[in-house]
């Protein structure tokens, strides 16, 4: 199982450019890539998936647990040639002081060899305690090479190469250098998503083509052979008919892009059929059993979304009328009354009662644990919940006007949520929450969805129809 893990000494020190371009050059090179992103994100995987030519899967022992995380990436890792692993933040960083939830102790548990991405603007010499402080750390990581990035031209990467090799055991595999053609546009939350640039398959062309010219990629490729043997404690997991026939609509466009591929495939295992809604296109909801709206940016689409006020209609309609709904933190937006940004207002599905205001800072951010209120979620009994939840947000927007007797499916014991000790509110057959949920054997939220969905026993073709005709 031959593998590679991109870390740092800190974030934003490029891990995402240098693995969107290994993962593209390996794949132009024929080898079956196989991405993988330490932690929870969204919109790198969508650029790794891109480049890799597959999925890209998320690994988070917070979230999934040790054991259930080098499962998944050994079931998910047949079939390649070669995976990429890219972390998050820097090597050693993490949740606790122990360490145990770093990239390092990820790297470990898979056995995989370490490629260090370092930021060397403003270093030279210095390169060297750096990587060696790194090495003495923790012995037990395999630090098997360095990449210098943003580099001041090839005299900066002689001098950073005869220090790394002076001093270090450390391989040098090469630099890439400062430059505008290498980067990828952000905005207000991060990097924009692959599936909203026009020109991202030109930036992955390009990325990969840097890399391949500057990087040494046999050596590279060497190194992945360093990779221990590990196998999974448990076989994966296999395709049932038990929801046979449902139909879940999915908001999947420029607004809505935030679902993790494994939970997607969760519903195609338990037998449901996703049927994809474009919130921007689309006039009205076709017959449907259930509702899927994920995290995205309803901000920098509102306009249009408040344009399309026909499927508005039938949206909200469907879930006056009990479509089982399910929202996460965009989706939660998109069905407010309003969104506000940049002193602009627009209406939104107004399903529920709030509107929603985007901020200057983040209003919650990071992991998150969550305890059921008794008799309050829709389709997670809270004696059937795990003691705590775990999941994780990230928003700039908050929900205002909320009349006092919501009803709320979690009690938030650590983040934000809603209103900072509650998240998930329920309304009808609808949840929706600030709260991102990855389907995991300890919270199988999708067939826990999936079984209210089939309990809610109407005819979804009936439901849709009527709730288009009383508009």
């Amino acid at each position: 199982m031959a593998s590679l893990f991109l870390s740092a000494a800190h974030k934003s020190s490029g891990k995402t450019t240098l693995s969107i371009g290994l993962c593209a050059a390996l794949n132009n090179r024929g080898l079956a890539v196989q991405p993988f992103k330490k932690g929870p994100d969204y919109i790198d995987p969508i650029w790794l998936g891109m480049a890799a030519g597959k999925p890209c899967y998320n690994l988070d022992f917070y979230v999934a647990g040790k054991q259930e995380t080098i499962d998944d990436y050994c079931h998910r890792s047949r079939n390649a040639d070669i995976c990429l692993i890219e972390g998050n933040k820097g090597l050693y960083d993490g949740l606790d002081l122990d360490g145990g939830n770093s990239n390092a102790a990820l790297a470990k548990s898979l056995q995989s060899p370490v490629i260090l991405v370092i930021d060397v603007r403003g270093t030279m010499r210095g390169i060297a305690p750096l990587l060696i402080g790194y090495q003495v750390f923790d012995q037990a990581v395999n630090i098997a090479g360095v990449i210098a990035n943003m580099t001041g031209g090839k005299r900066h990467e002689s001098k950073l190469r005869a220090a790394v090799e002076e001093y270090t055991d450390i391989p040098f595999l090469g630099a890439l250098e400062k430059t505008a053609a290498l980067g990828l546009s952000e905005r207000h939350l991060g990097l924009i998503p692959g599936y909203e640039d026009p020109a991202s398959k030109q930036k992955i062309d390009t990325i990969a083509a840097a890399v391949s010219d500057n990087l040494d990629l046999q050596q590279l490729l060497q190194i992945s052979q360093q990779a221990g043997q590990i196998e999974a404690a448990s076989l994966p997991l296999q395709r049932n008919a038990e929801f046979n026939g449902l139909r879940i609509g999915i908001a999947r466009d420029r607004a809505f892009g935030f679902y993790y591929p494994g939970d997607l495939e969760a519903f195609d295992q338990n037998g449901a059929q996703l049927i994809s809604i474009d919130t921007q296109s689309d006039k009205t909801l076709p017959a449907l059993d259930g509702l899927f709206i994920g995290g995205g940016f309803p901000e920098r689409h509102a306009a249009e979304l408040a344009a399309n006020d026909s499927l508005r209609a039938s949206i909200k309609a469907a879930i006056e009328a009990g479509l089982p709904t399910y929202a996460e933190c965009g989706g939660l937006m998109y069905l407010s009354r309003s969104l506000s940004w940049n002193g602009e207002n627009h209406a939104m599905v107004g399903a529920l009662p709030a509107n929603s205001r985007m901020h200057q800072r983040p209003q919650g951010r990071g992991y998150v644990q969550l305890a059921g209120i008794d008799d309050q979620h829709p389709w997670m009994p809270a004696a059937h919940m795990a003691k705590t939840l775990h999941a994780h947000e990230f928003h700039y927007s908050s929900l205002d006007g909320l009349p006092k007797d919501s009803r709320f499916a979690y009690e938030v014991l650590r983040g934000t949520g809603i209103s900072q000790q509650q998240d998930g509110l329920v309304y009808r057959n609808l949840l929706a929450s600030y709260s991102h949920q990855r389907n995991t054997l300890a919270n199988p939220w999708v067939k826990r969805f999936l079984g209210f969905v089939k309990s809610c026993k109407y005819s979804s073709t009936s439901v849709v129809a009527n709730a288009q005709a009383n508009r």
